[in-house]
């Protein structure tokens, strides 16, 4: 018997169980928002370039279970360095720092194309940041944000962290993982956190990860593929501004 015109019966089983599966899978999105927030109205946002965590990470090709970051897993920027690692023997690896600008810019095309949200140009915004903090890593985020939107008249700042970045090693269909983790802040022009999306994912293999393997085609992806993925799941959930246009 077929079903759908084309599907043999049990395959048709097998890939509803995949479908139904899929909403298993680990929560790789995290999102938090101010119980102020519909107070806010943004219509104008200045993004700053996102930083790019500097202290090394452990790179252990034999853990597929490797943890976050502490800063990845909270509902707000921390910078958070990762806990110590007894084992000073393995190898360890930093987010390079052209990641970040990748990043900024993928958040950036997006955000900019919500219909009702103006984005200002990065160059803008960070003429405005020289100006009005030329030592901006000693000022509070809220502090920051302040003075840039009184610069720029802008609304709200989005600032953002690259917390983990490592390359996929080995090919689509067999490979150690690639590991990327970021966070994102929204800041109203008052300094109030309105707004944070985290987002940390080490590939699974199929066993253990049966809906983000079905998702991305049955492959394991690069890092810079899970950048993307991890940028339009996030932005998803942004709280201003309608769909994206297409």
């Amino acid at each position: 018997m077929r079903l759908h015109g084309w599907l043999p019966e049990g395959m048709w089983r097998w890939g509803l169980a995949l479908v139904l599966l899929a909403g298993c899978a680990p929560a790789k999105v995290k999102i938090d928002a101010s119980p102020d927030i519909e107070k806010y109205r943004v219509k104008t946002v200045a993004i700053l370039p996102f930083d790019a965590l500097s202290t090394p990470q452990v790179v252990d090709q034999r853990d597929t279970d490797m943890h976050a970051p502490q800063g990845a897993m909270r509902s707000d920027i921390t910078f958070a360095v990762p806990q110590t690692v007894e084992k000073f023997d393995q190898p360890t690896a930093t987010v390079p720092s052209h990641v970040a600008a990748r990043v900024t810019q993928g958040f950036y095309e997006r955000l900019r194309m919500r219909e009702g949200l103006q984005l200002l140009s990065v160059e803008a915004v960070e003429r405005a940041r020289k100006q009005v903090a030329p030592n901006a890593q000693s000022l509070a985020i809220g502090d920051l944000a302040r003075q840039l939107s009184a610069k720029l008249q802008a609304d709200a700042v989005v600032v953002g962290q690259v917390l983990v970045y490592q390359e996929r090693v080995g090919v689509r269909w067999g490979a150690t993982p690639a590991t990327v983790g970021f966070e994102v802040k929204l800041v109203a022009a008052d300094g109030r956190i309105l707004w944070v999306g985290n987002y940390y994912e080490k590939q699974k293999p199929l066993f253990e990860d049966l809906g983000g393997f079905l998702q991305r085609g049955f492959g394991f992806l690069t890092a810079d593929e899970l950048v993307r993925y991890g940028t339009e799941h996030v932005l998803e959930k942004f709280p201003f501004g309608g769909a994206s246009l297409r």
